[in-house]
């Protein structure tokens, strides 16, 4: 059973173990079907928070319960309170879970200095923030430490995702370089020196996680990222490429000179770069897919997506989390004051 079947992660973790040989009930709030899936995937409407629908979709039990969407210590005591009924599991956890040795993580990095430095690259073992209700991170540590608490009777594997990408994201990073692209933008601002690296996680990494992590079950947290980190300007480069146009970048050399210039959804002031041996060595994960490779189906997506549409329309959830992240009038005039633009940057001046 996958829960949150028809959203960007479970769509190819569905397709991933019904190609497996599972038989795969796909559940969702709208009961939806995604036209990839083998016409024996049975999908059935669930509203994730009634308890008492998740039992009557598990009914007798089944070997495997795939949770894209739990979030919080009340999803995981759902999934515990039927482990009698549950073989094992496999549930999406976040890189936001971790906290640097001084504290810091990503729910202070609005506060001066408080952008968290990570060691590169950050291990399972790396110290986490404290389990709570306060916000995304800290509810999904709670939801950690409710499911490795009871892995004895439910063996979880917890998933902590990077940047998920692909289509059906309802977050995009990758909007921010397709739509000033779709604009006109031909010339853009990439604080610190685009040298910033987030680790991105394709949706297929993910399937791939999912269907090996179903093979063997166990009580487990590992880091589910893809193999490359590439830094914002050699992202920014390759959607150009998928895109057919040229255009110049001007590094900046620190945090965004004014606000609304240069602060890409990518640009952070260290690097959050995880480690993937774990899961190499548990799973015997390899590899699936290439960053540049996916980059044409993302951008084929977020283009349809915001056609004829607002983008704040498109992707509320973005505008939401980053605010206005198209800010012309800044930009026009920042370089109205005379900056100088440079000479075009490529990826290999990172």
């Amino acid at each position: 059973m996958v829960i949150g079947a028809t959203g960007q992660i479970g769509r190819p973790a569905v397709h991933a173990l019904a190609r497996d040989g599972w038989e795969v009930t796909a559940a969702s709030r709208g009961g939806g079907r995604d036209e990839t899936w083998p016409g024996e995937v049975r999908a059935v409407r669930l509203d994730r928070d009634d308890d008492a629908a998740l039992a009557a979709v598990v009914g007798d039990g089944c070997d495997l319960v795939v949770d894209v969407v739990a979030y919080g210590a009340e999803h995981a005591r759902q999934l515990t309170g039927l482990a009698g009924r549950i073989g094992s599991a496999v549930v999406i956890s976040s890189v936001s879970v971790y906290e640097d040795d001084n504290g810091r993580g990503f729910d202070t990095q609005a506060e001066p200095d408080g952008f968290p430095v990570y060691p590169v690259p950050v291990p399972e073992s790396q110290r986490t923030v404290t389990p709570g209700e306060a916000s995304y991170s800290t509810r999904k540590a709670a939801l950690e430490r409710e499911l490795l608490a009871a892995g004895d009777r439910l063996p979880t594997t917890l998933l902590r995702a990077g940047a998920v990408h692909g289509p059906h994201c309802r977050t995009p990073r990758e909007l921010y370089f397709v739509k000033r692209n779709l604009d006109g933008r031909r010339r853009r601002v990439l604080a610190h020196g685009g040298r910033s690296r987030f680790h991105p996680v394709s949706v297929h990494t993910l399937a791939e996680l999912i269907r090996l992590a179903a093979a063997r079950p166990g009580s487990r947290v590992l880091n589910a990222c893809d193999d490359e980190a590439p830094p914002v300007l050699e992202i920014a480069t390759a959607i150009d490429a998928v895109m057919g146009v040229e255009t110049e970048t001007v590094l900046v050399d620190g945090p965004p000179p004014v606000p609304g210039v240069g602060d890409s959804p990518w640009s952070v002031p260290a690097p959050v770069v995880c480690d993937m041996s774990a899961a190499q060595r548990e799973l015997g994960y390899r590899p699936v897919v290439r960053h540049a490779a996916t980059l044409p189906e993302t951008v084929e997506w977020i283009e349809r997506r915001l056609s004829g549409r607002d983008w704040r329309e498109a992707y509320p959830k973005m505008f939401q989390a980053y605010g206005d992240l198209f800010d012309y009038a800044a930009e026009d005039a920042w370089f109205g004051e005379g900056r100088p633009a440079g000479p075009p940057a490529t990826s290999d001046t990172v």
